[in-house]
């Protein structure tokens, strides 16, 4: 008995070690499976890969290994079961995603199992036509101009029984004002269509802008419509953000006076023109009758002239409370405010002198005291 047992004990470690040996195999053949392909190359291109929907964890992993993403499907198949394990009520997304040979299997795992899809982007400006988003929307090459116009122009409300606007001035677009301007996420692979855009913007109106109105409901005396069209002349007249509210102020006084807006965006707008400090409006064309004219008409225009963002939209329902009843642009995007006609006309005249100086000397005039 006592010769057996030496001979048992070391059976007993051999096998220890045999089980320690295929142990330490297997972690280092995980470590190899699961580390990136091109750990080193962490500038490597990406690798566009499209799972369509009802794609096994078992399919996503051999086209992963097919491409080169991962070494080893086998491997993934194991992890998938692990995070199957942990998250019954999960799996990996459908979508197309952006993937790279310096990404480990794990992480990769990770992105598709969360849906974190790959997407561009668009971004529309605050300030911006409908005619101007079309312009752009055909320089990203999404679609034609006259395409977007036509959706606009065509595409239905219901969705939306906040949004109950007039019929649009002949030539003149449906919706202008109410598609909101922001940066948008696409996912890659999505059929961009005008409606599905006009939808997108839409819906980020109805997010973002919408509960700012709704806030101060009874608080003020605009309409929906009536605040969206101030909102667009004060985007389009302020330049500094914290003249915003300012501004504000002086268009609601001169509504409660009666008195027209002489809001010169409103007159670029009517005519599609665009004046420049060399190329300001005339005064045939500010003295030009049309309905979007507020030179010549008292009150807002029919519709928004522009889209304004969230804080135009806010400025417009708190004014400041000001005595101000004129304003006038100086060439640094700032304005002179003024009570008074006389202070008005004054101002006008000290801002065109300096811009004469400045022409004719090459140097910013000095302000006059």
């Amino acid at each position: 008995m006592a010769k057996q047992f030496p001979t048992k004990l070391l059976l007993f470690g051999l096998g220890l070690a045999g089980l320690g040996a295929i142990a330490w195999q297997g972690w280092n053949w995980w470590a190899w499976a699961a580390a990136a392909p091109q750990p080193v190359e962490p500038n490597a291109p990406a690798v566009n890969l499209s799972i369509p929907p009802g794609t096994s964890a078992q399919e996503i992993g051999q086209d992963l290994e097919t491409l080169g993403l991962i070494r080893s499907a086998q491997a993934w198949n194991l992890w998938s079961r692990w995070l199957m394990f942990k998250d019954a009520t999960g799996g990996f997304q459908a979508g197309t995603y952006q993937l790279t040979k310096a990404q480990p299997m794990p992480d990769i795992a990770a992105k598709i199992w969360t849906g974190q899809v790959a997407q561009t982007s668009f971004t529309v400006p605050e300030g911006w036509s409908i005619r101007q988003m079309a312009q752009y929307f055909a320089s990203q090459g999404y679609f034609s101009e006259q395409d977007f116009l036509t959706a606009v122009n065509q595409f239905s409300t219901a969705a939306y029984p906040w949004l109950r606007t007039k019929p649009p001035l002949e030539g003149f677009p449906h919706l202008e004002g109410y598609l909101f301007p922001d940066t948008y996420q696409i996912p890659v692979g999505t059929t961009i269509q005008p409606e599905y855009v006009i939808k997108l913007m839409l819906d980020r109106f109805e997010q973002v802008a919408l509960p700012i109105y709704q806030q101060h409901q009874g608080k003020s005396k605009l309409s929906l419509a009536e605040w969206v069209t101030l909102g667009s002349l004060v985007e389009k007249e302020a330049v500094v953000p914290g003249e915003r509210s300012r501004i504000s102020g002086v268009f609601h006084n001169r509504l409660q006076k009666q008195m027209p807006l002489a809001s010169d965006p409103t007159v670029e707008y009517a005519f599609g023109i665009t004046q420049t400090p060399d190329r300001p409006l005339t005064y045939r064309q500010v003295e030009t009758p049309h309905p979007y004219n507020t030179y010549v008409n008292a009150g807002l225009p029919p519709a928004p002239i522009a889209s304004p963002g969230k804080a135009s939209l806010e400025a417009t329902l708190t004014p400041e409370a000001t005595d101000y009843l004129f304003f006038v642009a100086r060439y640094d995007g700032t304005h002179v405010f003024s009570r008074t006609l006389a202070e008005h006309q004054a101002a006008q005249n000290t801002i065109h002198d300096q811009r004469e100086a400045t022409q004719s000397t090459g140097q910013p005039a000095k302000p006059k005291n």
